[in-house]
């Protein structure tokens, strides 16, 4: 254990309440949020510790708002918090967010040092920014955006293993977080596409403890508030990428952050466009072959920007054959495909077709190595003759047993051909009476887009032909 560890968790060193105490330890070894600190005072109140950045640390400054005035120039977002916290009172007190003026802020510090509390104040760090917030510990890291490191309390957050955590981190931020001492310890921590820190680097340490034992493991699932910030097709493909399976080299082109790009090189020169909902929608929004302008697509597609969070310029595989795979209810390992590129397969438009031995063990392996990794999944996949390339994916089992691709009762039944395509069944789906259930009528896919659709939506449905029900 480092000596840094054995200070922090050696009892009674230093009163609990001290949190400007501690911050200041952790300054000496991580980057931490600007600050300034004072003690109690009935007259002006008394600096205590300063980690400011390109100054020494605990540098004096000559009063009250000149220290403020420091602080102040160095804040990215021009406003400072104040917080307070006292020996009598175990939890924090007063918090004042992003105050905007040295009168302001010194008003509030005098008040509350007059009141017997200490306070810190420090720089303000905009938790949506882009970046992420999270706490990672025993080689497991959980993050989201938009929050503080204690939102991993809340539902929503992501889960991943330290390693693959890192690199996704230095795939779409483009550093190292440095987290590799969680191992053995805690960690409170925030990620910031823009320096921040009394050490001006791009991951900011809010908490850091030794810990004894830790026996969780990462629970790689999405959606998360991750995956809708770059998207859920985004996210899956770099769930596969991580996992070290074959993605074409795709490049994300998000709302919220800046491009940015993973996979392997497919030997092709081809682009395709694909949109990616901020959570899976089977079919409906561009996956085109050959570039179009991404920002026009987004503003078509979805000009209030509540549906799709990114674009993705992907790199064209040849295609020999093209399909999906996914797991049925009871284990049955269901492998789908047609020749050529796939569209009309998903779309339900192309009947799946026999499928060479080679092709078909290719694509198992490619399952096998994914449920090791990820257990229950689906995913769309391309053969170029050599090898499978993952270019969707998804995190568990199907609901689809044989023929139901939706299981369940209903009191009456419905046609649909499915000659008339997904966005007339979508249309169906969301007018249906409770209780009423579909009968598929046409050659379709259990993998097609038009069997996601219906098990999206856990409208009763069968193949027709199928099943112990008459139409009504």
């Amino acid at each position: 254990m480092s000596e840094y560890q054995s200070r922090i968790t050696e009892p009674n060193q230093v009163p609990d309440f001290r949190k400007d105490y501690k911050l200041d330890r952790l300054a000496e070894h991580f980057n931490v949020a600007q600050f300034v600190s004072f003690a109690p005072s009935y007259g002006e109140p008394t600096q205590q510790y300063a980690r400011l950045a390109n100054l020494p640390e605990n540098s004096k400054f000559t009063s009250l708002s000149a220290a403020l005035e420091a602080l102040f120039e160095r804040s990215a977002d021009g406003t400072i918090n104040v917080r307070s916290f006292s020996e009598t009172e175990s939890q924090s007190r007063e918090f004042l967010y992003a105050l905007r003026t040295v009168d302001e802020a010194a008003a509030a510090i005098r008040r509350i040092a007059g009141e017997g509390a200490y306070t810190i104040a420090n720089e303000t760090i905009d938790v949506s920014d882009g970046g992420v917030s999270g706490v990672a510990m025993g080689g497991l890291v959980e993050f989201r955006p938009d929050a503080t490191p204690r939102g991993v309390e809340q539902p929503g957050f992501a889960s991943l293993p330290t390693a693959w955590a890192t690199q996704l981190f230095k795939i779409v931020y483009g550093f190292d977080p440095g987290l590799e001492a969680s191992e053995s310890t805690r960690i409170e921590f925030s990620l910031h596409p823009r320096a921040r820190g009394w050490r001006q680097t791009n991951t900011v340490f809010w908490e850091y403890g030794y810990i004894d034992h830790f026996d969780r493991s990462a629970d790689v699932r999405w959606p998360n508030d991750f995956s809708r910030l770059i998207g859920d097709k985004a996210y899956g493909l770099l769930i596969g990428h991580l996992a070290g399976l074959p993605v074409p080299r795709t490049t994300v082109i998000s709302r919220r952050i800046a491009p940015f790009t993973f996979g392997r090189d497919t030997g092709s020169a081809e682009q395709w466009i694909r949109t990616a909902p901020f959570v899976q929608v089977p079919g409906k929004y561009t996956t085109s072959r050959g570039w179009q302008d991404p920002f026009r697509l987004m503003q078509i597609e979805d000009p209030e920007g509540v549906a799709i969070a990114s674009v993705l310029a992907q790199q064209g595989v040849r295609a020999n054959y093209s399909g999906a795979t996914i797991e049925a209810s009871d284990g049955e390992l269901i492998i789908e495909g047609a020749k050529g590129t796939g569209e009309g397969f998903m779309q339900g438009s192309v009947m799946p077709q026999a499928l060479p031995s080679n092709v078909r063990d290719a694509v198992g392996a490619t399952h096998a190595e994914l449920r090791q990794r990820l257990g229950s999944v689906r995913f769309e996949w391309v053969f170029d003759g050599s090898k499978v390339w993952v270019v969707q994916l998804h995190i568990g089992a199907s609901q689809s047993l044989g023929a139901a691709l939706v299981p369940g009762e209903a009191k009456s039944w419905i046609d649909f051909d499915v000659a008339e395509g997904l966005e007339a069944l979508r249309q169906l789906v969301a007018s249906l009476d409770q209780d009423t259930g579909i009968y598929l009528n046409g050659s379709v896919g259990r993998t097609s887009h038009i069997a996601d659709v219906v098990r999206k939506a856990g409208v009763p449905t069968r193949l027709k032909g199928t099943g112990d029900h008459e139409k009504s």
